[in-house]
Order: structure tokens, then sequence, then C-alpha cells
């Protein structure tokens, strides 16, 4: 690799030197959603920032193997229900039905935010051996015991051995008290608080159940990804991430899990992303604090005055660093929705210029090749999307200027137009993977206006005033608009 990257490491909490396991590839495992419900705005804003460092690696060079799963094995709530029962019960379906048209949910709106399928995206359904086997290289080093069909890991041991435990959340063990995830009832089986669950053993109940050497049961929360990572990327990869939530106790007890079953830390770089705020506030349903993709899409929500394109709520999203918090609100919206236009045309404008552009080097050549190059140090610099987009912004406004002759064409070289060309689309359709969707914008409002239009010229015909409803036609066919009357009713197309 010819550049350095630095990244943020959740475990150090300082930015460090890439180096990876194997020089030129990169394993990277990324937690996926749960699929008993649809996808929230908030783990979009995650999968949309790791598509863009998955994008980003391979656009330096790297090969990546990227793996996210699918959470699709239901796992205790406090008041003792599985969520995909719960899920089940709900929608009244079976609760693969429900994983399914969930995960079949989440994978159309990947595609609305247009991000790249992982290279692996394995189900926890489908890797119950690996789990097991996982479960009995940890209780066979002791670090795990059994309880009334479960099992649960010994987390006293597992500290009293020198392994470290809280280093990634910063948590200190008596913490753990109010905030396992486990259910509640089965708090008095632990030896200790802080113990969690490997195994539990199912009640007559409960939908998704599997046997295994200590019960008929199913895998505690956090033991998926730690077998599922270990089985498509080895015992230690190189980049784990997830969003901020995850750290405790998720990935904290994932470390351990690791550890436990081979002495081995799971990945050498933590990336967490942060949280959506609505209106400076964490989002609630509870207090009515809360919008979804498909709201924001529509419009159909107090929160906002109209709908965003999908791009544009993707353009939102670029606005600030993964690692910091993003405040959604109307006007912030509003703004992403200006700048993405502006982008966007001039991308598309780049190929209908033709300026008779310097055959020599140039002064102006040197500006230009510093500024290209500081967008590249950015996304170097712990994929600081923010300030690489203010960079291209940069090479927009040069763009506009010699577009629009404020820039004299033989002020540029030819290859540094050239350069500027491909690494503004590069960056722009390749990494932030920012479709053009103002087209589809336009159509869907050429036909909203068509429909008030054609109402109007219904009306005018319901009262048959002919020679209104024929200006209306012969006015919108000069405008490139034909209009058909026929037995079915008033048609419409482009000429």
């Amino acid at each position: 690799m010819t550049r350095q990257l630095k990244l943020f490491n959740s475990l150090k909490r300082e930015k460090e030197e890439f180096i990876p396991i194997q020089e030129g590839k990169i394993g990277m495992y990324v937690c996926g959603p749960t699929v008993y419900s649809d996808v929230h705005l908030g783990n979009c804003r995650t999968f949309v920032s790791f598509d863009i460092i998955y994008r980003y690696l391979v656009y330096a060079g790297y090969k990546v193997r990227y793996v996210r799963n699918i959470t699709d094995v239901g796992h205790l709530l406090d008041d003792g229900e599985d969520r995909m029962s719960r899920g089940a019960r709900l929608d009244q379906l079976e609760p693969m039905e429900v994983a399914q048209r969930y995960t079949v949910g989440f994978h159309d709106m990947m595609r609305t935010f247009n991000t790249k399928a992982p290279s692996i995206e394995p189900r926890a359904t489908g890797h119950i051996i690996e789990q097991i086997k996982m479960v009995e290289d940890i209780l066979a080093r002791g670090y795990a015991y059994v309880k009334e069909g479960s099992v649960y890991f010994n987390t006293p041991k597992f500290i009293a051995d020198g392994y470290p435990y809280g280093e990634l959340s910063g948590r200190v063990i008596d913490e753990l008290l109010n905030e396992s995830r486990d259910n509640l009832k089965n708090q008095d089986e632990k030896n200790h608080p802080s113990d969690f669950a490997l195994w539990i053993k199912a009640s007559e109940e409960h939908l998704m159940r599997w046997s295994s050497p200590w019960s008929v049961g199913f895998p505690g929360w956090h033991l998926e990804c730690s077998a599922m990572s270990t089985k498509y990327l080895g015992e230690t990869f190189d980049i784990h991430g997830g969003g901020n939530d995850l750290k405790f106790p998720h990935h904290e007890n994932e470390i351990a899990q690791s550890m436990g079953s081979c002495s081995k830390a799971p990945a050498n770089y933590w990336l967490h992303t942060n949280m959506l705020l609505l209106n400076g506030k964490k989002m609630s349903k509870s207090e009515g604090n809360t919008i979804s993709p498909a709201e924001l899409f529509s419009g159909n929500s107090k929160h906002i005055t109209k709908g965003y394109s999908p791009m544009t709520v993707k353009f939102f999203f670029l606005q600030a660093h993964y690692r910091s918090p993003l405040d959604i609100t109307d006007e912030a919206l509003q703004a992403a929705e200006k700048g993405y236009k502006r982008l966007i045309e001039a991308i598309k404008a780049l190929d209908s210029i033709t300026l008779a552009f310097s055959l020599s080097p140039t002064i102006k050549d040197k500006e230009i090749l510093n500024i290209i190059e500081e967008s590249i140090s950015h996304m170097d610099d712990d994929f600081n999307v923010p300030n690489s987009l203010a960079s291209v912004f940069e090479l927009i406004s040069i763009v506009n200027s010699l577009k629009d002759g404020h820039i004299a064409a033989t002020d540029v070289s030819i290859d540094c137009w050239n350069n500027m060309k491909s690494h503004l689309t590069d960056i722009v359709y390749s990494v932030f993977a920012l479709n053009n969707d103002l087209e589809a914008e336009s159509s869907k409002s050429l036909d909203g206006l068509m429909k008030l239009i054609l109402e109007l010229r219904a009306d005018v015909r319901d009262r048959k005033d002919w020679l209104t409803a024929d200006k209306i036609r012969d006015s919108l066919k000069d405008a490139g608009v034909q209009v058909k009357d026929g037995k079915d009713g008033t048609t419409w197309s482009l000429i």
C-alpha cells in the first residue's frame, strides 16, 4: 500500500496507524441487524458509514473480506419474551417468516441507500453448530459453567486470570448489575451477576430452540458474532465495527468469549459509529421523538415539512464524522438537499465541458492537485468524510468557475482537468456512492404536476368547456407533453 491509514481504535481510545495482519488484505466484521422489525434510521447511518469505509478500503487498493451478520435467533427481553417470538405473535407469523420479511426489508433499504452487499452475510440460525462448539471450548478452558441446562460465562474467573474485561467500554464489573440484557428471571442461576449467558435453556413456549449437550435451548446474544467472525475471518482479524451502543455489553462480551475460547483477541481495531439525534434529542418512541426512513422519504412526519430523497438523506449522513453524533432537523435536511443538488449537477456537467485546456502544466494545476490530495488524505485520517467532502466542494467551485468563464481554460492543463474529472467521479460515485436520483425526483414532481393538470382539464371537460380543454391539451403539446383521450380515460406521455 502506498498510502498510510490512521484509524481511531475504540479499544485504545486513540488514532493508530493501520497495519493489516496480511499485507494488502483486510478482514472486517460489522454487527448487522436483528430482523424482528424494520431497520431504524440510526442503524441505516451505521451501515452507510461502514459501506463507505468498505468502499474506501477497496479504492485504496486493499482486498477486503467484509462480513456482516443477520441476527435471526430470538433473544430474551427483560420481560422474558423472545424478540422473534414477539414479532411472530404480533404479525401472526412463524418466527422465520418474521426474520425473512424484515431481512428482505433490510436489504431493500440498503439498496435504497446504494450500499454494497457484504462479501459474506451469515445468519445466526445457520451457525448453531459453530456456536455450540465455541461454548464447549470456553467450558473446556474453565471460563464457563452449566446451571439448570443453561451455560454462563465466568466473568470473575476470567478477570482473576489476568484477562482484560471492560477495556473496550471503560466499564467496571459492578456496572453490569443493572445493564445485563439476559433474562432477569435467570439472574438467580448465575454465580455472579456480571456473568452472561452463552446458552439458554428454552422454556416450553419458546419457539426458537435447538438441541445441545446442555439442554434444548438457544444461544446467547453475544455468542453468534464471536462464532461467525471466527469462522469467516479467523481467530484474530483486522477490523470489528458497529454502533456505539454495542460497545457494552455486546462487544465487551465478544472479546471475553474469544479470549475465553482461544486466548486471542478477536480484532486488532474496533470502530464505532455515533448516534443520530432528532431536533437535538435522543430518539425515543415513548416521547414521540422518532422518525423512520420511510417517513423521511415520504415527508409523512410532524418533524419535517417535506419528503427527502434517499440520496439527500445519505448526503446528510456525510455531514458528520462517523464517530460524531448527528442531529436531524428539517433545516439541516433542506441544506443537505441544496448541497447534494449542487454536487450532482456539477458532476453531471463534467462531460459537457469541452474547453481548450493548456497542453502544458500550469500554476493552477498545483492548487488543484493539492486539493485532490487533501480529499484523499482526509479519508486516510480515520475516514473523515466531512473534511474530504469539503475538499470535493473546493474542486466543484473550480469546475463551476471554468464552466462560467471565471477561470480561463488555459490556466488548467488538460492532464490536470482529466485527473480532476476522474477523481471527482470516483470519490462521489464509487466511494461516497451518491447516486444521481435528481431525475427520479424530477419525474415524481412531473407526475404530480400532470395529475393536477389533467384533473383540472377533466373538470373543464365535465363542464363542456371544450375550448379551454383543447387549449390545455395544445399548450401541453407545445411544452413537449402529448395528451390522449380514450375510452379508458386520459393518458399523457413525453414527446
